[in-house]
């Protein structure tokens, strides 16, 4: 219908939304501009969960298999939150700090106890937590999809042609990933305690010998951690729904992230989380029978060549 535009919806992941089908009139600099705002967008997205999971790995040693349910945790946060205030900024900025208080609590009671233990038995417990976290949300609030709305004043979209236009919201949520990543990068370049971040990173054994309190740095961290994988689940959530299971298909292209960028790098894993997103994004558009390999493809000549990662912790 004339006066109608489309635009990049989605509804079903974390991944980006319109993917206009390949052909030689089709990728126009309109619909080449759409697919690179949501591969930005999905690359940023999945550096905040990505940037959670390089960190507790790289400063705690603990491998996380339960870090893709905080990103579940956090969209059904949102909207039980949203439910209750009438607003998702309130929801986001009270559920931050719920996040903070939650991954506190869960590396006090469990996590302080595992991080010098075997892999194994990190693995078995937070395989554990995947499935205790799952029925906690069917408790709570069932099994049904649910939808969070998106705020009035970003329910518009930005016209790029006559018939293409781009979501505002997307664009929100672009801004508040490069606000936490600059936040991070700051908190750990730049400040005292980033300093120590650092030090019980590269050697916490001197650290330790120093007088850096390298139970409360863990803590921190794990926090840290959480708190950047749930409020991802949060913003997300008007864009994806709200659904079971939601966590477990992002966990895989989490960890992707983290081995193409360096286990314990956050710079590698925003740079890598730029470039997964890339690969995905406009593989499902010009290379859709063979999309679903190219990231694998991307991480397997990385760890050719550089088998640690892009960059080193």
């Amino acid at each position: 219908m004339p006066g109608r535009r489309a635009h990049a919806g989605h509804a079903a992941s974390v991944a980006p939304g319109l993917r206009v089908p390949y052909t030689p009139s089709a990728m126009d600099f309109a619909t080449f501009l759409i697919q690179l705002l949501n591969s930005v967008q999905y690359g940023l997205v999945l550096f905040m969960l990505a940037a959670g999971l390089t960190l507790i790995f790289g400063i705690m040693g603990v491998v996380n298999l339960a870090h893709g349910s905080f990103y579940m945790l956090g969209a059904y946060l949102a909207y039980a939150l949203t439910g209750y205030f009438g607003s998702l900024a309130w929801a986001i900025a009270v559920g931050a700090v719920l996040a903070m208080v939650f991954g506190l609590a869960l590396e006090w009671l469990l996590f302080r106890h595992f991080h010098c233990r075997d892999h194994l038995d990190q693995v078995l417990l937070t395989f554990g937590l995947i499935y205790i976290f799952e029925d906690l949300r069917s408790i709570l609030w069932g099994d049904a999809v649910h939808g969070v709305a998106i705020p009035e004043p970003l329910a518009a979209s930005i016209p790029l042609t006559d018939i293409l236009s781009y979501p505002l919201y997307r664009l929100f949520i672009c801004g508040i990933c490069l606000a936490l990543a600059l936040g991070l990068y700051l908190l750990i370049a730049k400040t005292r305690l980033g300093m120590k971040i650092r030090a019980g990173a590269s050697n916490p054994d001197m650290a330790q010998a120093l007088g850096v309190n390298t139970r409360l740095i863990h803590s921190i961290v794990f926090a840290l951690g959480v708190t950047l994988a749930m409020v991802a689940g949060m913003a997300m959530a008007p864009v994806s729904s709200v659904y079971p299971g939601m966590g477990s298909s992002v966990l895989i292209m989490c960890f992707v992230v983290v081995v193409i960028g360096g286990i314990g790098s956050v710079r590698g894993a925003f740079i890598s989380a730029l470039l997964v997103g890339l690969v995905d994004t406009f593989g499902k558009v010009l290379l859709p029978q063979i999309a679903g390999m190219l990231v694998y493809m991307l991480m397997a000549a990385v760890l050719l060549y550089k088998p640690e990662g892009l960059f080193k912790q």
